[in-house]
């Protein structure tokens, strides 16, 4: 893949896939133009690209509907060019190809948006790479179980709040959702509790057994449903946990169009095109982000000294384990092969080691930050710590460091 140049191409250019593999940069006008807009009233900051990720970010949050989103989307094409095809290779039986997987991650980029924060010391495009890769995880755990799972063994695993967000998606009405949904619990009532629950091919119910849900429906209706509607026989109810079903696999894993993709019907014009026209926002909003810049370096440094400095208050074999996982890549039976111990013993120390860091990190948040470390910052931070384990062990001297 060719590196792209400049702020201009770094902020305004998508990828573009040729049978599954890297073909092109393709400039979106809009965006170009506003960059070179933006660049002409602030031409000092030509170079700045930290300056400009913190720009578009805050003129997203209080310009959602700006250019602002779409930006910041161009800039992480390599990040999640590169998560996607690391990811996709881990996964060999997956169905999905990497451009597949590209579209499957960059889709999620709200994701990435709505849990960034800048105060917390760490980079956008790490933050990004971490969520995508978390995200990709996940989708291509979950539908290798879809794959090979029947409707009968894909309705057993959903929870009610899956389905009923999967029926709301489909736009059925109050009163037919809460037909399917009682119809379902019948379903499971009667016919889960007599099947193991660790197969893939819950085979479909014999005929007396949907009878039998047929019969309970039946009885439950006149006072879980309201208006409780007409009695259903086996084959009405049969079709309606298929429904269920195909709302299920169309609800949690959608089809996926590419933002430069023509319109349906349309020689020409792509769903980019329909992107809001940029707006101009003042010489205040450029202060800011070039103050919000400083600060968030500033904070990086210090947080990667704290970090440095738990690492360096790690025992000498430690250090060592920390190194040949992050740095050497190496697996834990590996690890325990090259320093003569059990595997158990070096797990054991590896998560010692993350959390006496995790702590490092949670207690310099909290002190310079000043933030309540509620559950969901708790996550964020861990996932920042992983990152930055990775990128820390990985470069030239990072064995000196970690040994010193």
């Amino acid at each position: 893949m060719r590196p792209r140049q400049g702020i201009i191409e770094i902020f305004s250019t998508f990828l573009q896939f040729d049978a599954d593999r890297f073909r092109a940069w393709v400039s979106d006008p809009h965006l170009r133009r506003s960059m070179q807009a933006r660049l002409a009233q602030s031409p000092q900051m030509e170079a700045a690209e930290n300056y400009w990720v913190l720009y578009w970010y805050k003129l997203w949050q209080t310009q959602p509907e700006s250019l602002a989103k779409a930006h910041l989307t161009a800039y992480l094409q390599e990040v999640c060019y590169w998560t996607a095809h690391k990811t996709s290779a881990s996964f060999t039986s997956s169905q999905y190809t990497l451009s597949d997987c590209f579209q499957m991650a960059i889709a999620r980029f709200d994701k990435v948006l709505k849990g960034f924060n800048p105060q917390l010391g760490y980079g956008f495009k790490s933050y990004a790479s971490a969520i995508f890769s978390s995200v990709l995880k996940d989708l291509l755990r979950q539908q290798q179980e879809v794959d090979i799972s029947t409707n009968w063994s894909l309705l057993r695993r959903l929870s009610q709040k899956r389905l009923v967000e999967s029926l709301q998606n489909t736009g059925l009405g109050v009163e037919v959702i809460n037909r399917y949904v009682l119809a379902w619990n019948c379903f499971k009532t009667l016919y889960v509790p007599t099947h193991p629950t660790g197969t893939r091919q819950l085979p479909k119910p014999e005929s007396e057994t949907w009878e039998a849900i047929a019969k309970l429906y039946n009885q439950e209706r006149i006072t879980q449903l309201h208006p409780s509607g007409a009695e259903c026989n086996a084959q009405t109810l049969e079709k309606w946990l298929v429904a269920c079903a195909k709302a299920a696999r169309s609800y949690l894993y959608p089809s996926l169009v590419s933002i430069d993709a023509p319109k349906p019907g349309q020689e020409s014009g792509a769903f980019l095109d329909d992107l809001g026209s940029f707006e101009q926002d003042n010489y205040l909003n450029e202060m800011i982000a070039v103050e919000e810049q400083k600060t968030q370096q500033s904070r990086q440094t210090q947080m990667q000294a704290a970090l440095a400095e738990a690492i360096a208050k790690l025992d000498s074999q430690a250090q060592t384990i920390m190194q040949m996982y992050y740095g050497q890549g190496l697996t834990q039976q590996e690890i325990a092969k090259a320093i003569d111990t059990k595997q158990y013993t070096v797990s054991r120390r590896l998560t010692r080691a993350r959390e006496s860091m995790l702590l490092a990190l949670a207690k310099w948040s909290q002190e310079t930050l000043h933030i309540t470390l509620t559950s969901e910052v708790l996550n964020n931070i861990n996932t920042v710590l992983e990152e930055w384990l990775q990128v820390h062990y990985r470069r030239p001297s990072s064995l000196m460091e970690s040994t010193s």
